[in-house]
């Protein structure tokens, strides 16, 4: 299993819009973050989790030339913003692009994308057709690969997470149950939502994941939907501890 990283920012991105603290002036690459994302690569299957707003951007950087299917974690615009991009990618493949949502998101990308899920009798030439796929909080197959949903809130949003073999990827919670997190258990990597380190009233605060990781110890952790707040990348990742790091736009990790 491959995973990149596409992503680590949070919604605003780092460097935020007309920020001058010294995390959105630094000049190391690695705190330079586009908004979350993940691209995974199991067993001949290529899955991408969210198209937020840098999805071109991400897609063109990490030379990825075709998707299977699309995860998504919630229906927040920094993680769905870029979804009439992957038309690209379905024109290529020629085919509609399965996409794998609960009804709650996949209600809200009708609204906002209404134009995509219209009767292709009506549809303006050259715009993306999806094939809608409806998640619940249970395992589920895409094509040979088992995918389980890992329900946390997002305040008080539920959100989905996935475990896929011995990898979770858990962005935007701030709260997960007992039952939800021995479905992280036993996991070779994490990728976690750790915001900041003020409190936060959506998200974990760098307190609050590594206390998390702390108690499922996995082989290793990486820290995602960071925001300028956190600090310097170089500097934090002084004070995690040796399983843990921050995660940074085009990291690569091999399982």
């Amino acid at each position: 299993m491959k995973i990149i990283v596409l992503g680590s920012g949070t919604s605003q991105g780092v460097p935020v819009i007309a920020c001058d603290c010294e995390v959105c002036k630094s000049i190391d690459e690695k705190d330079k973050r586009l908004r979350v994302s993940i691209y995974v690569e199991v067993d001949g299957v290529k899955l991408l989790v969210d198209t937020g707003a840098d999805f071109r951007q991400q897609m063109l950087r990490a030379d990825v030339k075709a998707i299977d299917a699309v995860l998504y974690t919630h229906e927040h615009k920094d993680h769905t913003a870029g979804m009439d991009d992957l038309r690209s990618l379905s024109f290529k493949m020629e085919k509609d692009m399965p996409i794998y949502a609960h009804p709650r998101v996949m209600n809200q990308l009708k609204k906002e994308f209404e134009y995509i899920f219209v009767d292709k009798s009506k549809k303006y030439p050259g715009v993306l057709s999806v094939e809608e796929n409806f998640i619940e909080n249970k395992p589920f197959f895409i094509q040979n690969v088992e995918i389980i949903p890992i329900e946390g809130l997002h305040y008080k949003l539920p959100v989905f997470g996935f475990r896929i073999k011995d990898f979770v990827y858990l962005t935007d919670v701030n709260s997960i149950t007992e039952s939800e997190k021995d479905k992280m258990r036993n996991a070779e990597v994490i990728i976690l939502d750790a915001l900041q380190k003020e409190d936060h009233i959506s998200h974990f605060t760098l307190e609050q994941a590594l206390a998390v990781l702390k108690e499922l110890n996995p082989k290793k952790a990486y820290l995602t939907h960071i925001s300028h707040k956190m600090g310097l990348h170089k500097e934090v990742e002084k004070e995690l501890p040796e399983n843990v790091r921050l995660a940074y736009d085009g990291l690569e990790i091999v399982i």
